[in-house]
């Protein structure tokens, strides 16, 4: 058998060994892990890449949304104005219906007043003529 020193130092020789053993055997571990880690933060990397684009491409669609809000702001406020404009237009022609209904009306009673007037002088003008009449044959009497 061995001496002492000589099998505790074979001992220490062969635990060595075994250290280095595992030691390699959790290097390796640690390096998988580490492959592993950094497969996930390259699949990380991908996705959060992804959502960018997504909310680029949202935000291209929210843009042409907003504007097309505005536009339609834009258009039912012309159309607003456009039939408020209406309405004045109508109120207009309203009123000028009714003057134009009022100056008829005036018309027709001018109109009447003038017929009367007509017909009292066309009497008159009888009257007259009957005058004229009787006195150029008193004249011609004469």
């Amino acid at each position: 058998m061995l001496a002492t020193p000589a099998r505790d130092l074979l001992f220490v020789a062969s635990e060595v060994g075994n250290l280095a053993i595992q030691t390699t055997r959790a290097t390796e571990e640690i390096a998988a892990q580490i492959a592993d880690i950094h497969s996930a933060t390259n699949i990380s990397v991908q996705a959060i890449e992804g959502i960018t684009s997504t909310i680029g491409e949202i935000n291209v669609i929210v843009t042409g949304i907003s504007a097309a809000v505005e536009e339609q702001r834009a258009a039912t406020q012309e159309i607003a104005r456009k039939v408020e404009q209406a309405a004045a237009g109508t109120q207009e022609v309203t009123s000028s219906i009714t003057k134009v209904s009022s100056a008829a009306g005036e018309t027709g009673q001018a109109a009447g007043q003038i017929d009367l007037v007509i017909t009292k002088l066309g009497g008159e003008t009888k009257t007259m003529r009957r005058y004229v009449e009787e006195f150029l044959d008193e004249i011609q009497a004469v």
